[in-house]
């Protein structure tokens, strides 16, 4: 299996790996509330993968996981209380972790943070935060697993979940 960056040319396997998930993972609705058109868009995909910050899991040429990870983190991660002190440019944060429903349980997951991790590392980055909502304990179970220790909650707005609580995580590098 091949780790690459997106191109404009894999915007269609993108979007295609992102609806599978939506329309095929169980509990989807309860774990991250995505919903076509809402979140993510392929507006969102466009402007990760314009910025080099999309990241594919391919096997034989089909997509079977994907992330999108910023080198820096936005003013929206500020009041929680991080473990490392870092500035914004300092950090990478993992956004839209999604694997391809029928992989999952094959440690592509697993895989992908572990991607995200050296890339931090390569970048000189100090630590690798993310977000989930509090009631996906599968996605929490997987950070545990990987060494992403709990550091705060926040009742946040998002389109496609209203008002809802979101747990966020941290790991040195």
């Amino acid at each position: 299996m091949d780790f690459v960056k997106a191109t404009s040319a894999d915007l269609t396997s993108v979007r295609a790996l992102y609806r599978d998930v939506i329309d095929q993972t169980p509990q989807l609705d309860q774990h991250a509330r995505w919903k076509h058109g809402l979140y993510p868009t392929d507006a969102l995909f466009a402007s990760f993968i314009e910025d080099g910050s999309m990241y594919l899991l391919a096997d034989g040429g089909t997509v079977v996981a994907a992330m999108a990870m910023s080198m820096g983190q936005e003013e929206d991660y500020h009041e929680v209380p991080w473990q490392v002190d870092a500035a914004d440019d300092e950090v990478a944060v993992i956004h839209l972790l999604a694997v391809r429903p029928s992989r999952q349980g094959q440690g592509l997951a697993s895989r992908m943070i572990d991607e995200a991790v050296r890339l931090a590392q390569d970048e000189g980055k100090r630590a690798v935060r993310l977000d989930a909502l509090a009631t996906n304990t599968p996605a929490q179970r997987l950070y545990a697993s990987k060494g992403f220790q709990p550091r705060g909650r926040q009742n946040l707005y998002a389109e496609n979940t209203g008002w809802t609580d979101f747990l966020f995580f941290e790991r040195a590098t």
